[in-house]
């Protein structure tokens, strides 16, 4: 056992970062350590934080996560091809690799896995401990699955492989994104700034974007250089009557990437076009969905489809479409803090400081 120590913050209830220290583990043939460089910040790591997402254990958050192998064990070095001192990105989802969904490449459904073993959020009391990004150190079990990223690409602008990745699965893939498309974007993070790149590179035509009221205005108000047509503050406009105002029409596919907003299920029902397709992406912990008539899923002919993470081959296509540099996810309002000030950016990205107006993208740097 080495006897330095691994710096981390475990959530042990909500609002209760507590800064804790783990042994590191010696790297055995088939396991991997990762030097954290950066974890970006999820709207499910603001909802972890705050108790919306409760877990009844305590644990390392943070799954966005890019760093340097530290050290690697020789099967492992040649499972993942890769070495020490390689960037790699993590994948949030871990893979047996011999189960029937593992095989089928539904990894997410993992018969071993699952749920139960993604990355930030994994009971810190599993030996040994180090399973999340708000941490110096992670470790890499033999069922990880690690994406190379190239050294040109600076490690906090790559933790938008997660994001991006999520855009191009939910934007592109999934609804089967075409020529000529029209798209609605529920949410204007990050994820729905991702969403609206996948959408464009797929071909659509025209990509609408909406939010809620003065929180969502300077997000709304950057949108246009991600693609997006037309922006939509529902809490002014009807959504479906601006976008008949501007396309003539309803959408072949609504994206649904909001948090925390109930009432945004109703208005993707009412923004599709007969025959259309909604994709829903997320969770909101429960709350109902006031406004939703299921009627109208029968009138329409709706296809609605529920997508949980991303998959390897959108987070690789995300990797291309970052080192391509075709997009200004660079110049995204951004904040980058260390162990200390990543409470109290949460505080802001989860709305308790209101009077903040928060960045579209989060990044937690173990050094800085």
């Amino acid at each position: 056992m080495m006897t330095e120590q691994a710096r981390a913050l475990v959530l042990t209830g909500p609002k209760n970062l507590e800064y804790r220290e783990f042994d590191i583990p010696s790297v055995t043939p088939d396991t991997a350590r990762l030097k954290v460089e950066a974890c970006g910040l999820c709207g499910t790591d603001h909802e972890q934080y705050s108790g919306h997402l409760a877990a009844p254990f305590a644990f390392i958050p943070g799954h966005e996560i890019v760093g340097v192998i530290d050290e690697i064990g020789e099967d492992a070095a040649a499972r993942w091809g890769v070495k020490t001192g390689d960037r790699v990105a993590v994948e949030v989802f871990r893979s047996c690799g011999r189960c029937e969904p593992c095989n089928s490449g539904e990894y997410r459904r993992c018969i071993r896995n699952g749920l139960a073993t993604m990355f930030g959020f994994v009971d810190a009391e599993i030996d040994p401990g180090l399973w999340g990004g708000y941490a110096s150190h992670l470790h890499l079990p033999s069922d990880s699955m690690l994406l190379p990223i190239p050294d040109s690409l600076d490690p906090v602008l790559a933790t938008i492989f997660n994001p991006l990745g999520a855009g191009i699965r939910w934007g592109a893939t999934i609804p089967g994104t075409k020529p000529g498309d029209v798209l609605v974007i529920l949410g204007p993070g990050i994820r729905g700034m991702c969403a609206a790149v996948a959408a464009k590179e797929a071909g659509a035509s025209f990509v609408a974007m909406t939010g809620l009221g003065p929180r969502d205005h300077a997000r709304l108000d950057v949108a246009a250089p991600f693609g997006v047509d037309l922006a939509i503050d529902v809490a002014v406009d009807d959504p479906a009557i601006a976008l008949k105002r501007a396309t003539g029409g309803l959408a072949d596919i609504v994206v649904d990437v909001t948090a925390k907003a109930p009432a945004a299920f109703a208005q993707a029902i009412s923004l599709a076009r007969p025959g259309g397709t909604i994709v829903v992406a997320g969770t909101r912990g429960g709350g109902g969905t006031p406004g939703f008539d299921p009627d109208h899923i029968v009138y329409k002919e709706l296809t609605i489809k529920g997508s949980l993470g991303v998959d390897f081959h959108a987070y690789r296509a995300a990797i291309d479409l970052l080192v391509a540099d075709r997009w200004p996810f660079a110049s995204l309002s951004r904040r980058v803090v260390g162990f200390d000030a990543l409470p109290g950016l949460l505080d802001v990205l989860s709305g308790v400081e209101s009077d903040t107006t928060p960045p579209l993208h989060g990044v937690f740097a173990p050094n800085s």
